[in-house]
Order: structure tokens, then C-alpha cells, then sequence
């Protein structure tokens, strides 16, 4: 059996987590063994780096656009290589919180990055692999950022990008839209402002009806 590649993207806050722990049963019971992994990260080399360009709060020497966008190059050239390409090999499905879908929508739209060259770079950092399918969870970023308010293992403590501004956090959505817009194949836009249950018979939905699972 052939492996198969989904991510999950979506503004901070949009439920990711929450639907993909509810997606590993669901495949379990059509006998699809699965990997979780998440983005950055996913090794232990990549999780050191993902560490570094999330939590990195030096003021002195500030982590500049440029050096952001790399490391997360970085991390996912790793973890392709050593993890990815290897369980989708053996035909697991393999779901991934966040991809190269978030470089592009953070730092190409939200930074104001060169879209070009950020694509180049992601193709060069995972050697061509693109998802097989790709759920954008799309929720406004107040919504999203008043539910990360009430998440208890961050207790009000934000990460470098979470504690980013409210319109940076629209361009993100944006830009993800924009995404969607132009790979609409791959990539399926679902409303997360709905109960987690509703989302998750959206994705199990899509799966079947879309790719026989």
C-alpha cells in the first residue's frame, strides 16, 4: 500500500491539534497505520531548531527575517530526509501539523517575503515532496487568538509568532486563502470557527469521498 501525505495549516489557534489526535482513530479503524508529526520539527535535531526560531528571545540580537525563514528550512530539510520520506516508503499515512503551506503564509505574505524565492527554498529543503492533501483550518485570528488565551499549558506565555499583532496574523490568513486560491486540489479550505466534531466529519468526509479512504 502506498503512503499518503496530509498536513494540516491554519492560523494560530484554528484547531490543528485537536483534529489531527481525532484523525488518528478514525484511520486506525480503516486500517491505515499512521505517523504524527509536526512542523518545525519532527527529529530531535529539527526540534532543537524549532526550540530556537520559536522561543528565541533575545533582545539584543533579535532573530532577523531572513535567519527565521532558514531555520525553518532547516528543520524541514531534516525532517523530510530522516523522518517523511521514510514512513511514507513503507505506506503510512503520514500527517504533519504544518508544512511548507506555513513558511509561505507567515514569512512570504506576513513578512513580506519574496513568494519566489520561498518556494524555490522549500522545494530545495524537501527535494520536491508535495502533500497529497492539505486541510486549511480557517478561523478568523481574533477568534483564534481568544481561544489560544484560554489554552492552559501556555498560560498566557506566547511564542515569537503567536505574540505577533493582530495584522500580521490577518496576513497570515490571507495568505493562506491565497494559497488555497491557487492550489485548490490539493489544498481543501474548512470553516474552523464551527465544534471540533463538525470539522472532523468535514475531513473524514474529504477522505472518503475524495481519495477512498
Amino acid at each position: 500500500m502506498e503512503g499518503f501525505f496530509i498536513t494540516f495549516e491554519g492560523p494560530e489557534g484554528a484547531g490543528k491539534t485537536t483534529q489531527v489526535k481525532m484523525l488518528e482513530p478514525w484511520l486506525a479503524a480503516k486500517q491505515r497505520s499512521c505517523r504524527i508529526t509536526r512542523e518545525p520539527g519532527g527529529t530531535p535535531l529539527a526540534e532543537k531548531i524549532r526550540n530556537v526560531v520559536k522561543h528565541y528571545n533575545d533582545s539584543s540580537e533579535p532573530v532577523c527575517d531572513k535567519a527565521e525563514l532558514l531555520l525553518f528550512a532547516a528543520s524541514r530539510a531534516q525532517h523530510v530526509h530522516h523522518l517523511i520520506r521514510r514512513e511514507l516508503r513503507e505506506g503510512h499515512v503520514v500527517i504533519c501539523d504544518r508544512f511548507t503551506d506555513s513558511t509561505l503564509a507567515y514569512q512570504g505574505y506576513a513578512r513580506n517575503g519574496d513568494i519566489e524565492f520561498i518556494e524555490s527554498l522549500n522545494n530545495y529543503a524537501v527535494e520536491g515532496l508535495v502533500p497529497d492533501l492539505t486541510l486549511l483550518l480557517d478561523l478568523p485570528p481574533a477568534n483564534g487568538r481568544m481561544r489560544i488565551s484560554y489554552r492552559p499549558e501556555t498560560s498566557g506565555m506566547h511564542d515569537r509568532l503567536e505574540a505577533e499583532s493582530l495584522t500580521f496574523h490577518e496576513k497570515v490568513r490571507q495568505g493562506y486563502l491565497t494559497l488555497a486560491q491557487k492550489y485548490p486540489e490539493r489544498i481543501r479550505v474548512i470553516d474552523a470557527a464551527r465544534t471540533p466534531e463538525a470539522i472532523h466529519a468535514d475531513i473524514t468526509r474529504i477522505l472518503e469521498e475524495h481519495y477512498e479512504f
